[in-house]
């Protein structure tokens, strides 16, 4: 298994977190992905020993806090698609790309569905299935992130 340094990991999610509360507008903020809950699934798909259903816990926390929705929602949704990638991680490293983005493409449609549900819970209108378009320009940003090959194991190698 590869060694991943953990400076490596906050840097990216401070950034995945920084890319979530960009200022988007217009057809950018409907289609804008969850940059941090795809964050979180690379480093617990690559590295589960670092980023664990306790770190999505916590980042969903703190999506809370900055953003203003209501305290617990991005947390428990971050943390139960957590928990589906951990509940399938080994079987899921052995997958092709293909494979994997399929799986990790229903990761982020289940933490959609699961944020819808929350809302619809607490009075919030039905938004409509354009609800879900996050979770596809999701997966064309993960099969960006793959494909680039940008030497990951030079980049993340402990030194």
């Amino acid at each position: 298994m590869e060694r991943f340094s953990r400076r490596y990991f906050y840097v990216s999610l401070l950034a995945g977190l920084f890319l979530q509360l960009l200022p988007w507008s217009g057809l950018l903020l409907q289609i804008k992905p969850d940059f941090l809950i795809l964050v979180l699934l690379f480093w617990i798909l690559r590295a589960p020993h670092i980023c664990n259903i306790g770190i999505a816990w916590s980042a969903g926390i703190l999506m809370d806090l900055i953003t203003g929705d209501l305290f617990g929602q991005n947390a428990l949704a971050y943390a139960l698609t957590a928990f589906l990638a951990l509940m399938y991680q080994r079987r899921l490293i052995l997958f092709t790309v293909l494979q994997q983005s399929g799986y990790v493409f229903l990761l982020l449609f289940v933490n959609q569905l699961i944020l819808l549900l929350l809302k619809l819970f607490s009075g919030s209108d039905y938004f409509g299935w354009t609800y879900f378009t996050p979770s596809f320009t999701g997966i064309l940003l993960w099969h960006f992130v793959l494909d680039s090959r940008f030497s990951l194991k030079t980049l993340f190698r402990k030194q």
